[in-house]
């Protein structure tokens, strides 16, 4: 039934139907969790085996010549920085290897910049009252988290199939110099899985801002983490910026955490010389050095970046019906009322919605009540404010495939009656 070309009479009917579904949902005490992209356990069971590649005879001398036990190597082990290297699609010499956590990477980089001037003639970002950042949305809600914390006035940016839209963000950073950043997840971005096209990362390497700081936050968190046998390509930033240049815009960022363990991979980032040099400074007083025993476990534990390239395999084998689940309930559910649209993404871990206008956040509190828990309406937008009551965010990563299909089965019901309220004005 499509709902936008159906009687009054037929809809009221509609919503009784669905009403009872979700009233006999609701009685089954469901417990089902699609809130964030975390690894089922199947994909934390393949890395299993990093935890026997070190063992007490092992030799923990890298070849740095330094005992990975003890203190030393601010910026990580030759070793791991190569690995990540290839990650990145960068030299080895602009990478340095952190902690556990990107995010945390990306936290401290703002901070750095907001205390002390990231090129000459500039000032520490705190002391410009009216920073602002550009923020394309729907985009990852914890991004936004730190830009929010440290008072930048958060710009929202359409997204498009092929990424940000570059005439926006081309017109603005050119015009107004207290605008000092912009957030980017380019491939497989979060929550829509759109990569970045060739021409936006060129026209990205290309920019002109008014602002001398102005930097790109490439979070390139998804970069290996393809789902289907067309993964989508993504071009090399750094070397179209070196091209253009523009060496220091980029400042790139990417991890092991849905690759090993989220709670104890390792994380990375690279950037210009210029770029680096600050950022090392400010380590220099935050810590001695990071845990180079899982920097060095990592290594050892795929022995290459085709070691990696094999281990995401595995990942994939996992992760690809879970998304088929998604897509098939709504293709099933969904495509028949004319309500919503969504993604097809060919990697990364999520899948948006866009629901009826006005209907997202009564979807998710819907589904609470069903037992069925998803990331916040809102989240996907600077201050949780989206302006059409819309999005969601759905991560079927975590659950497996039975409570999947429960979960999806059940936001399907939700998102109908969600649909029927709005229609009827109830």
């Amino acid at each position: 039934m499509d709902y936008f070309n159906c009687s009054a009479q037929e809809l009221e009917q509609e919503y009784e139907d669905l009403k009872k579904q979700y009233e006999d949902v609701k009685g089954k005490g469901l417990k089902l969790n699609m809130a964030r992209g975390k690894p089922g356990k199947a994909q934390l069971d393949i890395s299993n085996g990093m935890l026997n590649v070190i063992t007490p005879d092992t030799d923990f001398v890298g070849e740095d010549g330094v005992d990975v036990r003890n203190y030393g190597i601010l910026d990580g082990i030759s070793e791991c920085k190569r690995l990540f290297a290839q990650i990145l699609g960068v030299d080895a010499s602009k990478v340095m290897v952190g902690g556990s956590s990107s995010l945390n990477m990306m936290f401290d980089t703002i901070s750095c910049m907001m205390t002390k001037p990231v090129a000459e003639g500039c000032k520490p970002w705190y002391e410009v009252t009216n920073r602002k950042f550009l923020c394309p949305s729907p985009g990852y809600d914890r991004h936004f988290g730190i830009t929010q914390y440290y008072g930048f006035e958060m710009i929202p940016v359409p997204m498009t199939e092929n990424g940000p839209d570059m005439d926006i963000v081309e017109q603005l950073v050119a015009a107004d110099d207290s605008i000092k950043g912009i957030w980017c997840v380019p491939k497989y971005s979060n929550p829509q899985g759109i990569t970045y096209s060739d021409e936006t990362v060129r026209r990205f390497a290309g920019l002109k801002p008014a602002a001398k700081d102005f930097r790109i936050m490439w979070d390139n968190a998804y970069c290996i983490h393809d789902v289907t046998d067309t993964p989508d390509t993504l071009l090399n930033l750094y070397d179209e910026c070196v091209k253009a240049g523009n060496e220091d815009l980029p400042i790139m960022f990417c991890s092991t955490s849905k690759i090993t363990f989220p709670g104890a991979g390792v994380a990375a980032m690279a950037a210009s010389d210029s770029n680096m040099k600050l950022f090392k400074a400010r380590y220099n007083y935050e810590v001695i050095s990071y845990d180079k025993l899982n920097m060095l476990r990592h290594v050892k534990f795929f022995g290459s970046y085709e070691g990696v390239l094999e281990h995401m395999q595995k990942h994939k084998a996992i992760l690809k019906p879970k998304f088929d689940i998604v897509l098939d309930t709504l293709e099933k559910e969904l495509v028949p009322t004319g309500i919503g649209s969504w993604t097809k993404p060919n990697g990364g871990y999520f899948v948006s919605i866009d629901v009826a206008d006005g209907t997202a956040k009564r979807v998710v509190e819907l589904c609470k009540d069903a037992g069925v828990v998803l990331t916040g309406a809102g989240a996907t937008y600077p201050l949780g404010k989206d302006p059409k009551d819309s999005n969601i965010r759905i991560a079927p990563s975590f659950p497996p495939n039975d409570e999947l299909k429960q979960a999806m089965d059940v936001f399907c019901v939700c998102v109908r009656i969600a649909a029927c309220e709005k229609l009827l004005n109830k």
